[in-house]
């Protein structure tokens, strides 16, 4: 399929948009990459995007997609022929589904939390909550891919995906907060998860760089002081 015929709309530095990147790229689709301000809206997302008015927007022929894993299950589910995205197994999709919602329902608010809070001792706080979400995404690792390099298996599936998509920014946060968030005594699974999804083909050229991120932060921290 032609890339005029899938436009994605998106932000380099969005993890939602890596997402659906990272999903583009698994199902080797060709796309058109539409920059897109989200702090500054225009006409084409308001559009594409009444209710949410957010980033990613897949754009297929004339339809848009939003919401980042809506948008991966429409494209698990239109190029088939790929790589599979999420399992055949009705189990083993259900249970990536769960662990995928988890990680939006109870890991990004703290994330959130974390880059808001000014109070040393509640930056801690959340901080604990947060390692504590990571064992328990440990004990999914070890469940889901049963023992092998990532959540979906042998190769690159729903899971990795949805938490992939945030280790650039979680490096960069590490540096500039000073603070750790996959530790090798209480994630190591994880940890090495990390280090291999980050060399595999999908992913090593859709998440930006540590320092790339680590600038982004400092000028986004400039214009709201």
């Amino acid at each position: 399929m032609a890339a005029s015929d899938v436009k994605l709309l998106g932000f380099w530095q969005s993890p939602f948009v890596i997402r659906v990147q990272m999903a583009l790229k698994l199902k080797a689709v060709e796309y058109e990459f539409v920059e897109t301000d989200p702090y500054n809206k225009n006409e084409l997302l308001l559009k594409t995007n009444p209710v949410h008015k957010k980033i990613p927007v897949l754009i297929h022929g004339d339809r848009p997609v939003c919401e980042s894993l809506v948008i991966i299950q429409y494209i698990d589910d239109v190029w088939g022929d790929g790589p599979s995205i999420l399992p055949s197994d009705p189990y083993q999709r259900s249970l990536a589904r769960f662990w995928a919602a988890y990680v939006d329902d109870k890991l990004l608010p703290l994330f959130k939390e974390l880059k808001e809070e000014k109070d040393k001792d509640a930056k801690k706080g959340i901080i604990k909550k947060m390692s504590e979400n990571f064992i328990l995404l440990e004990d999914a690792f070890v469940s889901c891919g049963e023992g092998k390099g990532f959540f979906g298996g042998d190769e690159v599936g729903y899971v990795d995906i949805v938490l992939g998509c945030f280790v650039g920014s979680m490096r960069a946060i590490e540096i500039v907060m000073d603070v750790k968030f996959l530790d090798k005594n209480t994630s190591p699974g994880l940890v090495a998860w990390a280090e291999r999804l980050c060399a595999d083909s999908i992913v090593k050229d859709v998440i930006p760089t540590t320092q790339k991120l680590i600038d982004f932060i400092a000028a986004r921290a400039q214009q709201k002081a």
